[in-house]
């Protein structure tokens, strides 16, 4: 069943995993593709969450065709229940990174680690408009206190 596999608990944060990715190296070394994706989650997390967790705030990181990071930015902060994102800026912002894929993320503050109706229209529209771009949207994350929920695993993406 997709939907339970798309939602996963999160433990107590390890250090070094709310490191920027631009510094998510080992030993001088690229970082192996899961060391990237758990640090890109860690600070997605740390972004999102950070206090007070009253509203919701959507934060984008911006990809190489290789997953790599080439930079990120905020995307808005909403309501209690929900985040008004401006396509047109996120996909500006991903277009100056010369990025080809998108990873969104967001928080609900209410502790409900399921997207809404809203949640998956805009972000199959979203997904839509950047592929006319030639950027994937890679994944988007929903993060509460205890859990991510990931559109792409839940197959909503």
């Amino acid at each position: 069943m997709p939907e339970l596999a798309a939602l996963i608990p999160i433990a107590a944060p390890k250090p070094g995993l709310m490191l920027p990715p631009r510094v998510a190296r080992a030993g001088g070394q690229t970082a192996s593709s899961e060391q990237r994706a758990a640090s890109m989650i860690g600070y997605l997390r740390s972004v999102v969450l950070t206090p007070p967790a009253r509203h919701e705030r959507g934060h984008a990181i911006f990809v190489d065709a290789n997953h790599g990071w080439l930079g990120d930015a905020p995307c808005g902060i909403g309501s209690l229940t929900s985040l008004s994102l401006r396509m047109r800026e996120l996909l500006g912002d991903a277009l100056r990174h010369n990025a080809t894929g998108i990873i969104l993320a967001h928080s609900h503050p209410s502790g409900y680690c399921r997207p809404s109706g809203c949640d998956i229209a805009t972000t199959r529209r979203l997904a839509q408009v950047a592929q006319a771009l030639d950027i994937a949207l890679v994944d988007h994350l929903i993060f509460t206190a205890d859990a991510v929920y990931s559109m792409r695993a839940g197959g909503l993406l």
